[in-house]
């Protein structure tokens, strides 16, 4: 079974992966956004319900599984790499190493989120926008004539499995905004039905479920 799935988008030819990371093989980039590093540790400094605090080490895993496997020269944050600039001025050793590690000998290029205006203390460039080819690379959509890949809205679809509803992190696109799953463990989701998502896309827009196996449907509405 295979955990990718290829399309076209803005006439380059770009692949979606299983786990919501996006591969533009032509540039030799990987594309991920929200990952929210740290998100275990901001609500339970903040009062919140406790959760297991191993969603920053199985991100890390995940992206590192996914750039040995493309061979990744660029790496692109689609920002929200962190959960708050706290969560990211207080990385712990292990996962900071773990990160340097990842970037040691490639371009990296952290996108502004919401939560995190720039990620303190790490290298990389910071950037509010990132023109690459044909397209602009940003957090939020918004809707200009230029082609955007962007975040932030950590898109789920559903399928019908067996007459279950099965509900998945999904890729959205239409001709000019293609929009990344959340990628972070921990990261909730946003269904394709929401008016923010159903007014921001086309009416023929596709969802891309990321897992296994991937599938492209209508996006539903």
């Amino acid at each position: 079974m295979r955990n990718a799935h290829d399309f076209t988008f803005a006439g380059q030819r770009l692949t979606a992966r299983a786990t919501g990371a996006l591969w533009w093989d032509a540039e030799g980039v990987l594309i991920v956004s929200d990952l929210h590093l740290g998100k275990s540790e901001r609500r339970a400094r903040r009062g919140g319900s406790l959760l297991p605090p191993y969603e920053t080490e199985d991100t890390l895993i995940r992206l590192q599984a996914d750039i040995l496997e493309t061979g990744a020269a660029h790496v692109v944050c689609l920002g929200d790499s962190f959960d708050d600039l706290e969560a990211a001025a207080g990385l712990a050793a292990r996962p900071r190493d773990r990160i340097a590690r990842l970037m040691a000998g490639r371009d990296w290029t952290w996108i502004t989120g919401n939560h995190d205006p720039a990620p303190p203390g790490l290298p990389g460039r910071v950037a509010d926008t990132l023109a690459l080819g044909p397209v602009t690379l940003c957090h939020v959509a918004t809707g200009a004539d230029r082609p955007e890949i962007s975040g932030h809205y950590h898109p789920k679809a559903a399928i019908h499995v067996r007459g279950r509803a099965i509900s998945r992190p999904c890729f959205l696109r239409d001709a000019r905004r293609l929009i990344l799953p959340a990628y972070g463990t921990y990261t909730g989701g946003l269904r394709s039905r929401d008016p923010a998502l159903a007014r921001l896309m086309a009416p023929d827009a596709r969802a891309i479920l990321a897992g296994l196996p991937m599938v492209e449907i209508p996006m539903p509405r």
